[in-house]
């Protein structure tokens, strides 16, 4: 007999996005949505497809997904963000995968969409994300962001890939890496780390030795050329926002 399975999604202000990630989900026992105060057509989306909504005020991207873990209503979940969605390769491998499981925590490969292209190469491939797990077994980190699945059993890999189709333009993904790096900064700082000239310096260049060139990231062309240019300037800036941190509370 097949495990029950319930898809968790987090969201706000994702009607252009929704549809398409809960059309390759409708196999799912059920679903459930955690919203964070949409304005526009998210929660009609939802309700259309049979969606458990839930209201919950947004609590950092750990905890708000560990939240609408909670809220399923089987032990088995499938956490997805509403950009997302599953090719019919991985869909079709989680619904025989649930006949039996044999691991309590499943990864897979996340596709990104950059400047109108799937990359395939360097980092913006295969970026294996852990997605499919039993509760029972695992959890989502209280990171504010860039959390990920914590599990201490064997975690499997599936072949299909999950799509990341954000549908953002260069200058909101900047404005969304700029929040991202302030974060990061933040809890760095609270962790009383350190950053020094070096690592400001070199950060930057290993990140794009080992994607750019080890991991064949030139290979995506300019989408990938300007992915890891940002992703490299992500990596200075937020060790630049470290120090202005640790300068600024000095000065208090």
């Amino acid at each position: 007999m097949s495990e029950a399975l319930s898809v968790v999604l987090i969201t706000k202000n994702a009607e252009t996005q929704l549809e398409k990630c809960l059309q390759s989900c409708a196999f799912a026992d059920e679903i459930v949505v955690v919203d964070s105060g949409s304005t526009d057509r998210t929660l009609a989306i939802a309700s259309a497809y049979k969606a458990k909504v839930i209201h919950q005020d947004w609590l950092g991207f750990g905890p708000q997904k560990q939240f609408a873990v909670a809220q399923a209503s089987h032990d088995w979940v499938l956490c997805l963000d509403a950009d997302e969605w599953l090719s019919d390769k991985l869909r079709n491998e989680i619904m025989q995968l649930l006949e039996n499981p044999g691991a309590y925590a499943w990864r897979f490969a996340r596709s990104n969409k950059f400047m109108g292209r799937f990359l395939k190469f360097g980092e913006g491939y295969p970026d294996y994300s852990l997605r499919l797990f039993h509760r029972q077994h695992a959890r989502w980190s209280d990171d504010a962001v860039h959390e990920y699945v914590q599990t201490n059993g064997k975690v499997g890999t599936l072949a299909g890939d999950l799509m990341h189709e954000s549908g953002e333009d260069i200058a909101l993904y900047l404005s969304k890496q700029n929040r991202y790096t302030s974060l990061q900064a933040e809890a760095l700082y609270q962790r009383g780390k350190q950053c020094g000239l070096a690592k400001l310096v070199f950060s930057p260049l290993t990140r794009f030795i080992k994607f750019y060139l080890v991991r064949q990231g030139f290979r995506d062309g300019l989408p990938g050329l300007v992915h890891i240019s940002i992703g490299c300037f992500n990596s200075y800036i937020k060790y630049a926002k470290l120090i202005e941190l640790h300068r600024l509370g000095k000065t208090r």
